[in-house]
This record gives C-alpha cells, structure tokens and sequence, in this order.
C-alpha cells in the first residue's frame, strides 16, 4: 500500500503527543492531520473535499468528548456524505459506556476502542490499531 495519511480528531494535548509519536515509527504513515475539536474536523473535510479529494485522509481516529461538536456528531457527518463515508472511523476514547459504544456502531464506526489510563499501555494500544488498520487490512486508498 502507498504511504496514507492520518486524521487525529482529539483535543487532549497529552493523548496528541502519544498517538503522534506511536505512530511516527510507522513507515506507511506519510502525514498525521490533527483537529482539535469537533467543528475544526468538519471543516478539515468540508475544505479538504472542496480543494482536493485525493488529500483526504485515508484513516481517521476519532475521540467522542470533543468541545464544539461531539464525536458523533463527527462521525454523522463523515458517514453520511458519499464522499468521505468510505475512509475508516475508529473511535479512540476514554469511554466504555454501552450507549456511546451503540451510537458509534450506529453511526457506522468502523471500531470502538476505550483508551487505557496508563500511559505503556496507551502506547502499545496505539501499535495494535496501527498494526491491525495499517498493517493487516486493506483501507481505500484515494486513487481506488
């Protein structure tokens, strides 16, 4: 697969520095985008759409306590527009409430995942979703 480019749709500063530096050490991973609440991810891709479709992202994590909109408010959106539905949604939160894991399932996630406390582990999660969706499965890519 050709190099992708990652989404991080999160507003905690300590959770940014660890995904971004988990994930800096993957060779596939050409550029990490990061949107720090809920209505600057939507107008990423409300702009990103307009310019250039091929720069949308390939992959996109996704908190669901963002300020502005919520994460499903997020994924709504993304799931519902023909054009950014296909681009894999993997919601990376503090939560494990049954209704968030429902509404996100719902909304079409492609993943639910609750983030751990500590950070080794939150480190090694990070290289398991790297593993799994950059590694084994195949994702669109902007020119399929």
């Amino acid at each position: 697969m050709n190099s992708i480019e990652l989404l991080l749709i999160e507003d905690n500063e300590g959770d940014i520095l660890l995904i971004t530096e988990a994930l800096n050490n993957e060779s596939l991973l050409k550029k990490i985008n990061i949107a720090r609440d809920g209505q600057l991810a939507i107008d990423y891709l409300t702009n990103t759409l307009k310019v250039s479709e091929g720069e949308l992202p390939n992959i996109i994590l996704l908190d669901i306590n963002l300020p502005k909109k919520n994460g499903q408010e997020v994924l709504h959106f993304i799931k519902n527009n023909d054009k950014l539905k296909h681009i894999p949604v993997i919601m990376l939160t503090t939560s494990s409430a049954p209704a968030d894991i429902l509404a996100s399932y719902k909304n079409y996630a492609n993943s639910f995942v609750t983030k751990p406390t500590d950070g080794t582990n939150f480190v090694e999660l990070i290289s398991k979703i790297e593993e799994y969706w950059l590694n084994l499965t195949h994702i669109p890519t902007h020119k399929s």
